[in-house]
C-alpha cells in the first residue's frame, strides 16, 4: 500500500463476522516460526500508514466466523484430507483492529496454534496461547514504550531495519529492557532496490553480531510464496 491505505478505526463488536482481504496456505516466512507450514487470515485495513509496507489489505469482505474457520480447515489440509498446516498466522493490515478474541478461541480448540502479527498499538484480551509478534511502528519519528498491557503478552519483537531510513536505521526501545524474555529479530527493509536491500541486510547481520538479535528475513520472497 506504500502508505495510501485509509487509515481505518478500531471496531468493537461481537466478532462473529470479520473483514478479510485473503485467506491463503504457504509457509510463514518470518520470525520465530518461519519455515513452518501456515494458513495465513489476513484481515482488512489498518490504523496507520507506512509509506514502505507492501502489502494489499485495503478491498475486503466481510466474512462470517463460520466461513473463516471452515475455509482454514479446508486449507489447512494436504491431497490426503490430512491436517498438516498446524499454525494459523492472523496478519493485516493490523489485525487487532478488529475483535479477534472469538475467532483465536475457535482455532484454538481446532488445535491449532495461532500466531497474530500485529504493530502493538492496539491491546485485546486474548487467549494465553496466543503467539504474539510485534512489529513496532515508527511515529513522528521515534519509537514509543509500548503498553505495559500489551508489552507482558508479546512473544517476540520484530524490527524492521533501513540503512538508509534514518528512522528505522536502529531496533528502538519499545519497553523490551524490562523483559528479557522477549526475543528481537531485526529484517531488512524491502526498499525494491537491490543495492539498498544489500546494505540493509548488512546493517541488520551487524546488529545481530554486536546484540544478539535473531535475524529474520522475508524467506517467501526468496523462494517465490505469497
Amino acid at each position: 500500500m506504500f502508505g495510501k491505505n485509509k487509515i481505518l478505526k478500531i471496531e468493537q463488536h461481537a466478532g462473529d463476522f470479520l473483514d478479510v482481504q485473503e485467506i491463503f496456505p504457504t509457509l510463514q516466512g518470518e520470525g520465530p516460526f518461519v519455515g513452518r507450514g501456515a494458513v495465513f487470515i489476513r484481515l482488512g485495513g489498518c490504523n496507520l500508514k507506512c509509506n514502505f509496507c507492501d502489502t494489499e489489505f485495503d478491498s475486503f469482505k466481510n466474512l462470517s466466523l463460520t466461513e473463516i474457520l471452515q475455509k482454514v480447515v479446508e486449507l489447512a489440509k494436504n491431497s490426503q484430507q490430512k491436517i498438516v498446516r498446524k499454525l494459523v498466522v492472523i496478519t493485516g493490515g493490523e489485525p487487532m483492529r478488529q475483535p479477534l478474541e472469538k475467532l483465536c478461541k475457535e482455532l484454538i480448540l481446532l488445535n491449532f496454534l495461532v500466531q497474530i502479527e500485529t504493530n502493538g498499538t492496539i491491546f485485546r484480551e486474548l487467549p494465553s496461547q496466543v503467539k504474539i509478534i510485534c512489529s513496532p511502528k515508527i511515529s513522528n519519528h521515534k519509537y514509543h514504550i509500548l503498553r505495559a498491557d500489551i508489552l507482558e503478552k508479546i512473544d517476540a519483537l520484530k524490527f524492521i531495519i533501513s540503512a538508509h531510513n534514518s528512522d528505522y536505521s536502529e531496533v528502538g526501545e519499545v519497553g523490551q529492557s524490562s523483559r528479557e524474555d522477549i526475543s528481537i529479530y531485526v529484517q531488512p527493509m524491502d526498499e525494491y532496490d537491490e543495492e539498498k536491500n544489500q546494505k540493509n541486510l548488512q546493517k541488520c547481520l551487524n546488529l545481530c553480531v554486536e546484540n544478539g538479535y535473531f535475524l529474520s528475513l522475508q524467506t517467501h520472497k526468496i523462494i517465490g510464496l505469497k
